[in-house]
């Protein structure tokens, strides 16, 4: 972590809680995390409970986010959900091309793009995921993988809207399987897409883009990721559906 870039801690909670169960972890989590000043911290909940879960961060520390959203302002895509209508439950942020948005989904490295710069347009904060799977870095392919989907990913993306991107960096091998790349392993790739924004921007850029580490963070192991240099947060998912061990991450020392 670098003092320079403020933290942020986001819980995805994927396809898990009802609206009332949204709510009641929120409002479980909200005087847990209350005194915490120096990081951001942001729950996406499913559609369904963004409302709810809207009403009991209201006035909080807490921000919301999405999980995902449609790349054009309106029309006929159904079962699809617009910018406007996440800005209008209270949305700030959006999680965009989350690995398992692009296994079962079909979402690809231009489709990703275009959600990026439709969330940059209507004023969300765009958190964009990439990393690779177990066969493409044992067939040493990291390096591709990562810079293909940070270059198209930020596609046309102006310098101003930069400022404003977050990336999320989950090794696909480690999400949901209790494997964890070692905290020298996720540094090493936080640092090589550093140098990617670097070659596309600026180093001022880069040195100002905060990079999320997903993939099985728990409250046991944040701290010593959070400790490496070029790590500036997490995307937590199975460890943020309980109020105790996400306020333990985002609280992490």
């Amino acid at each position: 972590m670098n003092p320079k870039r403020r933290p942020i801690l986001a819980g995805n909670w994927k396809m898990n809680m009802t609206a009332t169960q949204a709510r009641e972890l929120a409002s479980k989590l909200i005087p847990l995390v209350s005194a915490v000043k120096d990081r951001d911290i942001v729950l996406a909940p499913p559609f369904t409970a963004l409302s709810a879960v809207a009403d009991a961060i209201k006035g909080t520390n807490v921000s919301l986010a999405a999980q995902n959203l449609h790349w054009e302002d309106k029309g006929a895509f159904t079962g699809e959900i617009s910018a406007e209508m996440l800005l209008d439950l209270g949305c700030r942020y959006v999680i965009i091309g989350h690995s398992e948005r692009r296994q079962y989904f079909g979402e690809t490295d231009e489709s990703v793009n275009k959600k990026v710069k439709q969330a940059l347009k209507k004023g969300l904060l765009p958190i964009l995921c990439v990393g690779e799977t177990l066969a493409e870095r044992e067939a040493g392919m990291l390096k591709d993988i990562i810079g293909r989907q940070v270059t198209v990913g930020l596609k046309d993306i102006s310098v101003d809207d930069m400022k404003k991107v977050v990336i999320a960096y989950e090794p696909v091998w480690a999400i949901g399987t209790g494997k964890t790349a070692t905290p020298e392993q996720a540094n090493e790739v936080h640092a090589l897409i550093r140098q990617k924004v670097k070659a596309l921007y600026s180093t001022e850029i880069a040195e100002g883009l905060r990079i999320q580490y997903g993939g099985s963070v728990t409250p046991e192991n944040v701290s010593t990721l959070m400790a490496m240099p070029d790590i500036d947060g997490a995307l937590v998912g199975g460890a943020s559906l309980k109020p105790e061990s996400f306020a333990a991450l985002v609280n992490f020392k």
